[in-house]
């Protein structure tokens, strides 16, 4: 069994990659936004601190639901921002089910991945829980308006807590994500299989 962790920045397509892994190595995929958006849609949040504390929330159940796949031997996909936060969770969970790990980390242009981080917040297909910090669900009527993070503020508050160069040992898998149409699902879950050899 294996750990295969799938990390970068916001909007570098976490998610879509982390899907078609699961799909070509047949391992089930576990990812921290879809239990956090599960748990605004159930629970919902009355401030900031409310917010993050349903993101610690949801990081508690992916190593949960982590566990108990490994625990029968299986191996799992995990998908999230790692950050440096992450790790002593991640090391607990390790630690408990001793196994290879390996990180898929994607990266590319920032400027690209900025553009493409407002665009997705800006999309009425984006869950709201992520991008209202206040209230959510949002009391009928209103709906507060949204104030984008600077390229600054986007590219060193990220890099600050330590979602660029996130590393837990053992084998790392690079994928620049600039252009979506140049990525090789396949190829990359070939390097992530032969990293788990």
């Amino acid at each position: 069994m294996a750990c295969v962790l799938v990390t970068g920045f916001p909007a570098t397509g976490k998610s879509t990659l982390a899907a078609a892994l699961s799909k070509e190595l047949g391992f089930p995929m576990f990812s921290k936004d879809s239990m956090k958006e599960l748990l605004y849609d159930t629970v919902g949040f009355r401030s900031r601190a409310e917010k993050v504390a349903l993101g610690v929330g949801a990081m508690e159940i992916l190593y949960y639901c982590a566990g108990q796949a490994l625990a029968v031997g299986q191996s799992v996909i995990l998908e999230n921002n790692f950050e440096n936060t992450s790790k002593e969770g991640l090391l607990a969970l390790l630690k408990k089910y001793p196994c290879p790990v390996v990180t898929v980390a994607l990266t590319g242009d920032p400027q690209v991945i900025y553009r493409r981080f407002l665009e997705r917040d800006a999309s009425p297909q984006r869950h709201r829980g992520h991008v209202v910090n206040t209230c959510y669900p949002e009391p009928p009527g209103e709906r507060p308006p949204y104030v984008p993070l600077t390229f600054e503020q986007f590219v060193e508050g990220f890099k600050a807590r330590g979602m660029d160069s996130f590393d837990i040992g053992g084998p790392r898998v690079t994928v620049d994500v600039t252009d979506f149409s140049k990525v090789d699902y396949k190829a990359v879950a070939r390097q992530a299989a032969a990293c788990i050899q």
